[in-house]
């Protein structure tokens, strides 16, 4: 476990969630806020299953914050902390919703199955030569069961405005659970930060002990 309040390593994602997770496992860090990207969701390559998109946008989020790091005034030795999480049902991403409809369509598809969330973990540090990173990863997978949905509780839940900025249109945390039958995996990995998973990797760095 950490004792120091000082920084340990900058979260290169603006996740309020992620946040919340790495302070519940007494991780003090510095959220990097990167330049936006645009799209809501990174495209996906030709052929690449949910799990390979997974673990390629987490390591690339790693990189561009080492690219940006190396251009502004920041602490440059702290290490860097990235995540992403996709939904996936079958070989299907279900990404943000962009819209109430967009969400809608997505917890429809979801409704009275199991679908797969893939949490991946990079922490990267700089190496001597400024543009090479040493990264390690993890990943969290886990199964989780919706039950059938009615059309009411999509609007109903739509209208929390819960489902918007979250892969699958919702999150666990939230009012979304009524709807969760079933989960074998990370409960904080499918909010967007596998603590167990988090908590080993950093200590495969030497980061915390």
């Amino acid at each position: 476990m950490a004792h120091s309040t000082l920084p340990l390593l900058y979260l290169a994602s603006e996740s309020p969630r992620r946040q919340e997770l790495l302070h519940q496992i007494g991780i003090p860090h510095t959220v990097l806020r990167l330049p936006a990207v645009e799209g809501e969701d990174e495209p996906r390559r030709a052929n690449e299953s949910p799990l390979a998109y997974v673990q390629r946008t987490a390591l690339e989020k790693a990189q561009r914050a080492q690219q940006w790091l190396a251009k502004a005034q920041c602490d440059k030795a702290l290490p860097i902390l990235t995540a992403d999480t996709t939904v996936a049902l079958g070989d299907s991403i279900l990404g943000k919703p962009i819209d109430a409809q967009h969400a809608a369509s997505i917890l429809k598809q979801l409704s009275g199955k199991t679908h797969t969330v893939y949490t991946a973990v990079v922490f990267a540090r700089q190496t001597d030569i400024d543009t090479e990173l040493s990264t390690l990863s993890t990943l969290s997978t886990s199964l989780v069961s919706f039950k059938d949905l009615s059309q009411a509780e999509i609007i109903e839940y739509i209208a929390t405005n819960d489902c918007f900025g979250k892969a699958g249109a919702y999150g666990i945390q939230g009012f979304a659970a009524r709807f969760i039958r079933g989960l074998r995996g990370s409960y904080s990995g499918v909010m967007g930060l596998p603590l167990y998973e988090t908590a080993e990797l950093l200590r495969t760095a030497k980061v915390i002990f």
